[in-house]
Order: structure tokens, then sequence, then C-alpha cells
């Protein structure tokens, strides 16, 4: 697959960034996080059982994981078994059910039943990494941060931000380029893009409404939008139609 093109400085990078920020704002005004939650507890598990996994499946099984243990304190005691079988549509069940009841038993422990704010101390629970603690940081407390995942990769390389492949040096990237007080929306946002019409492998190019600040226009899907429009998902009522006329189609 061809690569977009960098552009030659960091001040170019961030332009086009922020121009793409202010765009995905448009089409995406209700973008947040679409894991189902009622706290920073639920959260924190659901992204952990999201690790390969869609958010849907997730959200298929938490009611009744959370109705059983709601909190930390209960998960903690939960019986494993019982634990895997809720979880088992997840995928990887047996890690991640040892890796939620270890993570209970971590907050119940180090931190009084309380999920944590700090970065380290949530990477320092089983299963957590930077990903999964931006995310609870950025929606449950409010504090900014970059969700560095697949979509999230895939596409700012492709709008040409970063060659970079490895997380942390992604987050680093875009962290110059967009806004502190935008991350957490920008990564909602950029994920939500991935989602509905920059697909791994087959892009909507052509019904893209960033097409005129995207460098891999065409190298990544068909540029017709007969063709393009078919490969667009329509995840909330109303979006499809949006999505085109902000991309001049309809």
């Amino acid at each position: 697959m061809s690569t977009a093109a960098i552009p030659a400085s960091p001040l170019a990078r961030t332009r086009r960034a922020r121009k793409i920020n202010r765009l995905l704002a448009e089409g995406y005004p209700h973008a947040h996080c679409e894991l189902d939650h009622r706290n920073a507890f639920e959260l924190l598990v659901a992204t952990v059982l999201s690790a390969q996994c869609t958010d849907i499946r997730v959200n298929q099984v938490t009611p009744q994981l959370f109705s059983l243990f709601p909190s930390a304190m209960e998960l903690v005691d939960a019986p494993l078994p019982i634990v895997e079988e809720i979880i088992r549509p997840t995928g990887f069940y047996r890690a991640k059910a040892s890796n939620i009841i270890g993570l209970a038993k971590e907050i119940k422990e180090r931190f009084g039943g309380e999920v944590p704010r700090g970065l380290e101390e949530l990477v320092s629970l089983p299963g957590v990494g930077r990903k999964t603690a931006h995310v609870v940081r950025g929606n449950a407390f409010g504090i900014p941060g970059l969700t560095v995942d697949t979509h999230f990769g895939r596409l700012v390389r492709r709008w040409g931000l970063t060659e970079e492949k490895d997380p942390v040096k992604v987050e680093e990237e875009i962290a110059q380029q967009v806004e502190k007080r935008e991350w957490t929306m920008f990564s909602h946002r950029v994920i939500f893009h991935g989602r509905r019409v920059c697909h791994a492998r087959k892009a909507a190019c052509g019904a893209c409404f960033l097409a005129k600040q995207c460098p891999s226009f065409g190298l990544v899907g068909p540029r017709e939008a007969p063709l393009a429009e078919g490969l667009i998902k329509e995840m909330h009522p109303g979006e499809r139609e949006r999505l085109l006329h902000l991309a001049g189609i309809r």
C-alpha cells in the first residue's frame, strides 16, 4: 500500500492536523466513546474487554457482567469460570477474565476501591496500556489524552501527519500538532471516521469529506463517488446523508 507524503515542516503538519480536526468536528458533532458505561470502573473494564473485539460486542456482554459485579469490590471475589463464560463472546476470554479480576484486586488493595486517575497508576493495572488509560482518563475524568488504536494510527499515517508505527511515538507526534484541549475529542472523531469512511482494506475515498486534505486520496479506495458511497457505514440514523453532504455529493 502506498503511504502518504509527509509535509516538509512540522508547521505544515500542524496546520493539516488542525484543519482535519475542524472538519471532523463538523462531520461528527456527536462523536463520543462508544463503549456503554456509567462510571470509571465500568469504562475501564469495558475498554480492557474491547481489545481485539468490537464495541458492539462488548456492549452486549457488559450489562450482565456489571449487574452481577457492579464495582471492583464485587468483581474481586467473582468466580473465574462465571466471568469467563459471561465475557466469552469478546474473545481471548480467559486472559481478559484474569485481567479484569486482577485489576479489581489491585484497585481494591492499592486504591481503596476507586479507579485511579494517574496515567502511571492506570497502566500498572493488569491488562491496561496507554490506550486504555487515555480512554478512561479522557472520558471518565475529563483529562485530555490521545487514544492511539488501530483506526487512529491508520488514519494519521494516511493523512501524512506521521510515519511512526509505534503507538507511543504516534501519540507523542500528534500531541505536538493538535491542541491539548482537543486530544480526547480528536481521538473520538478519528475513530468515528475510521469506522465509517476510512476503512482498513478499502476506504471510501470518492465520498470522503476530507478528500482535499488527504494525500492518500485514491491510493486506498475508489475515487469514483458512486463506488465509494456504498463503502460508507452508517452507524447512526442520518449519519450517511450528512457525510455525503459534507463531501459535496448530496
